[in-house]
């Protein structure tokens, strides 16, 4: 009998997180910081051996009810990358933090909540945990709910700007994604007469409903991924977000959105999907084209990286839009690439936010590099992670989307217009990228500038663990592909 190994991912870093609001303003932020940082090491730990030991590894049923189905929690090759992600970005982000929340505590003028902080942190953190491993989808939609509580109260409390409407923009916006989710999930469960996701099937839903759950399913998880048109909330959530939680807003929340729909299309919607696949794909591009075209134009560092992310999602849309084993593979290692560099890139515009008294503005930068070697370093990683270059894993992530959605335009009478337009928003990605490391770290340094330097370690070193850990990945990919490939493959062959 297997043991509840995966609950325990959950259950430590809510006790950490509780002790820390017990603790409160008892102790300093050193302890609580590494209290919180060891509780998600040791979720990243867990599942990562799990994973590697196992590859597929469920706990026994936790709670079962005749309505609602069972409650439990899986880890396989499609959750076991986003899931690990997760917990790896966020231990990362986790001593960040220490840093830069001290002196965000002296930009606000308030007292030193690190009981506070924490407690909201790892909240958030495990909750995306729980809802990557959740095998029912109640239990989806109230581990997606748990997130969205902490993080709002995270930017309202922190944040920058106008942070108290914005964190609000942010909670009615995604709270009606989740909603419009929640609607599908009452139709898909009540007919299926289950909510355990691999019960639910269309075959049971009407033929006149079958369209219409799948659509609320969609559009629920579209606006939780920020594509186009209902992007709006994200560039100002995340770029006013206090930077570590930016870190784990944009690379990793967002990006479940497209992880849900890969695994509740292949358990449950395989038939239906082809309706919408083609909407979607076109979808998919116009959003990597809108996100590349407005990252260009901003001043704002974190508002470019806001824009960036809504391009990458536009990656992980398309993946799943072709709907075949290549593309839903590369679909899933994009979650960790886009993961891994995000996070990297947040955490170097909060380094250089933390150097130089908040400074976000592009234009007043350049020629950074010669004062912050380690930094322009850590930024080139991340950039070169999401743009896919060598040795880097976004390259193997992009070769498996492209690849896929090229055999999926094969069938359509727009191979040709699908081909060039994926090559132009692609071509985007790596103009933005390098055109803004040349604008914050090369030419000449500004006399106001001489201050600058690097951070201290304690900032840049998570980051270029982040960086090495891609690095890792691009040199054994197959741990994550072949199993995850053979997955999709049984269910689309």
């Amino acid at each position: 009998m297997s043991l509840p190994i995966l609950a325990s991912t959950v259950l430590v870093p809510v006790i950490a997180a509780v002790i820390s609001l017990i603790l409160n303003k008892k102790v300093g932020g050193k302890t609580l910081t590494i209290v919180n940082t060891l509780s998600l090491l040791y979720s990243a730990i867990v599942l990562t051996l799990l994973y590697l030991m196992y590859g597929s590894y469920q706990d026994p049923v936790y709670f079962k009810d005749p309505v609602l189905g069972s409650f439990s929690m899986l880890l396989d090759p499609l959750s076991a990358a986003i899931a690990i992600s997760i917990a790896i970005v966020t231990a990362a982000v986790s001593v960040y933090s220490l840093r830069y929340m001290s002196h965000r505590f002296e930009e606000l003028g308030i007292e030193k909540e690190w009981g506070m902080y924490y407690f909201l942190y790892t909240l958030f953190s495990v909750s995306m945990i729980g809802t990557v491993l959740s095998v029912n989808l109640i239990e989806f939609y109230l581990f997606l709910e748990l997130t969205l509580i902490p993080s709002f109260l995270l930017i309202a409390f922190y944040g920058y700007g106008d942070r108290h409407r914005i964190s609000f923009m942010y909670l009615i916006w995604t709270h009606i994604g989740a909603l419009t989710l929640l609607m599908g999930v009452l139709i898909a469960g009540y007919y299926s007469q289950s909510f355990d996701i691999a019960m639910v099937k269309e075959a049971a839903i009407p033929k006149w409903l079958r369209i219409p759950t799948l659509l609320l399913f969609t559009i629920g998880l579209l606006i939780k991924l920020a594509s186009f048109g209902v992007h709006i909330w994200l560039p100002y959530a995340h770029a006013e977000a206090p930077t570590p939680v930016s870190a784990l807003l944009s690379p990793n929340l967002i990006g479940i959105a497209g992880y849900f729909m890969a695994r509740i299309y292949l358990s449950s919607f395989t038939g239906s999907f082809k309706y919408i696949a083609p909407a979607l794909q076109l979808l998919a591009i116009l959003t990597m084209m809108y996100g590349g075209f407005m990252a260009l134009t901003q001043k704002d560092y974190k508002r470019l990286l806001a824009y960036s992310s809504i391009s990458q999602m536009g990656y992980l849309l398309l993946g799943i839009a072709a709907f075949n084993p290549l593309s839903i593979s590369g679909a899933i290692l994009h979650y960790m690439t886009h993961a891994l560099g995000k996070a990297i890139l947040f955490m170097t515009a909060g380094m250089i936010m933390y150097v130089l008294h908040g400074l976000r503005d592009i234009t007043k930068m350049g020629g950074l590099g010669a004062k912050m070697p380690i930094t322009m370093a850590a930024a080139l990683l991340g950039f070169m992670h999401i743009t896919g270059i060598p040795p880097t894993m976004g390259i193997w992530s992009e070769i498996y989307i492209v690849a896929g959605a090229v055999k999926s335009f094969l069938n359509e009478a727009v191979l040709i217009q699908g081909a060039l337009s994926l090559i132009f928003a692609i071509g985007l990605t790596t103009a933005y990228s390098f055109v803004t490391i040349k604008r914050i770290f090369y030419g000449e340094l500004r006399e106001e500038l001489m201050e600058a330097h690097d951070p201290p370690p304690s900032m840049y070193l998570p980051a270029l663990i982040l960086g090495v850990i891609g690095l890792l990945v691009f040199l054994y990919p197959s741990i994550l592909l072949q199993p995850l490939t053979q997955q999709v493959q049984a269910i689309l062959p």
